[in-house]
């Protein structure tokens, strides 16, 4: 794993929020200005800027500002290294086949 597991437990909290995967779903789309994210949802700006600084934070979405707006995008290097993150946990869970064929 390329980061530790506080590192992770950072991006996956920003995940665990259904508003913010709904906003990741928005951003596969590609580059997308707050205005249009903000119109998608029943909510105020301000709570909009509190989910997309947990995305920003935990490094899945990037900021661009440009003018008085906000672009936002994902990070696909933070997206591939959450796929990693699973790719060891898989291999480390064919380690406990073994165990339970008793050979542990």
């Amino acid at each position: 794993m390329k980061y530790g597991l506080a590192e992770y437990s950072i991006i996956f909290k920003a995940m665990s929020d259904e508003t913010r995967l709904k906003v990741l779903t928005m951003l596969t789309r590609g580059k997308t200005c707050a205005c249009k994210i903000l119109e998608a949802f029943n909510f105020t700006q301000p709570t909009l800027s509190y989910h997309m600084k947990q995305l920003v934070d935990s490094g899945l979405v990037d900021a661009t500002k440009e003018g008085k707006w906000v672009h936002y995008a994902i990070n696909k290097e933070r997206i591939d290294l959450i796929n990693e993150f699973f790719i060891a946990i898989s291999k480390i869970g064919n380690s406990m086949d073994d165990c339970r064929e008793e050979r542990c």
